[in-house]
C-alpha cells in the first residue's frame, strides 16, 4: 500500500504576507528507489551553473515545489536573466575562483542565514581539446576539467558547509554522469563504451568519491549527500545531441534534494535506480 504524507506548509513570500499552501499528498517513495518522504516549503536552495540546461531545470522544478531558489552562475547577465524568468534570486559565483566563492557564501549568509539544499551542478566538457585517445590527452585540458568538475564542487561545498549545518536537515547533491561510473565504463556492452574521455570521465569518477567523502563525514548528522546521474541530455555541453531533455535530467537531482529523513545518503542514482560505482 502506498503511504501518503500530508504536509502543511506556511511560507513567507517576498511581500512578507504569510500564506498557507493547501495540504498536499506526497508519495512515500521516489521514482524507482526508496527515497523517503518529500519535504517542501520554507526551504532555501542554491544551485550552481543554473542559468541554463539541467541546472536551470533543477531550479525550475524546485521552485515549483515551493522552494526558495537562488540561481548561481558565473555570467552575471545570464544568471540574472534566468533568475528573473523563474522569479528567483541570483548570486554570482565562479566555482573556479576562491574569492568569488567566498563572496557568494557571504551574500547567501547575509540574505538567508542558512541553506537547506545545495546542488553542485556547475560542470564543463572540452571534448575537442581532450579527444578520445587517453595517451594523447593534453594535460592542460584535463586540468581545466578538474578545476571546475572536481575542485569547483569541493570549493563550493566547503565554503557553504557552515550554512548547510545551520539548516535542520540539509541536502547536498552533486550532479555527476554515467560516464563517471567505473563499473559501467568497463562494460563493453554498454552504449557509451566508445566515449573514452580521459579528463571528463575521470573528473566525474573523482567527483563521485568526493561526494562519498562528504557523506561519510556527515553520516551521523541529518545532512544527506547524494549523486545524481541525469543521463544523456540535450544541453550546450554536447551541442544538444542527447535524447533526453534537461527537464528529464533534472528530475533525479530534484528528488535527491527533497529527500525525507528516511532517504538514502552516499547514493549514486539515476532515473532507473542505483548506478554502478
Amino acid at each position: 500500500m502506498r503511504e501518503l504524507l500530508f504536509v502543511h506548509v506556511v511560507r513567507m513570500p517576498q511581500s512578507g504576507t504569510p500564506w498557507v499552501v493547501p495540504l498536499i499528498p506526497v508519495s512515500g517513495g521516489l521514482s524507482s528507489f526508496a527515497a523517503g518522504r518529500v519535504i517542501v516549503g520554507l526551504m532555501i536552495a542554491f544551485i550552481t551553473g543554473a542559468n541554463k540546461g539541467i541546472g536551470f531545470e533543477i531550479a525550475r522544478q524546485l521552485r515549483d515545489k515551493e522552494v526558495t531558489v537562488v540561481i548561481g552562475a558565473r555570467d552575471a547577465e545570464r544568471g540574472q536573466a534566468a533568475a528573473d524568468e523563474l522569479g528567483a534570486d541570483f548570486v554570482r559565483i565562479d566555482v573556479t575562483d576562491d574569492d568569488s566563492v567566498a563572496a557568494a557564501a557571504g551574500v547567501l549568509s547575509e540574505r538567508y542565514g542558512r541553506l537547506d539544499i545545495l546542488v553542485n551542478n556547475a560542470g564543463i566538457a572540452v571534448w575537442g581539446e581532450e579527444g578520445l585517445v587517453p595517451s594523447e590527452a593534453p594535460l592542460g585540458a584535463v586540468r581545466k576539467l578538474y578545476e571546475t568538475n572536481v575542485f569547483g564542487g569541493i570549493r563550493v561545498t566547503n565554503a557553504l558547509m557552515p550554512l548547510l549545518r545551520k539548516a535542520d536537515a540539509a541536502r547536498l547533491v552533486f550532479v555527476s554522469s554515467g560516464l563517471g561510473s567505473i563499473g559501467a565504463g568497463l562494460d563493453r556492452g554498454q552504449e557509451f563504451w566508445a566515449l573514452n574521455f580521459l579528463g571528463y570521465n575521470s573528473s566525474k569518477a573523482a567527483l563521485n568519491m568526493v561526494a562519498v567523502s562528504y557523506a561519510k563525514e556527515l553520516w551521523d548528522t541529518p545532512i544527506k549527500v547524494n549523486l545524481a546521474d541525469p543521463g544523456y541530455c540535450a544541453t550546450d555541453l554536447n551541442e544538444h545531441t542527447g535524447p533526453r531533455t534537461p527537464a528529464q535530467g533534472a528530475a533525479v537531482a530534484v528528488r535527491l534534494a527533497l529527500l525525507g529523513a528516511d532517504g538514502p545518503t552516499g547514493a549514486y542514482m539515476s532515473d532507473e535506480g542505483e548506478v554502478p560505482w
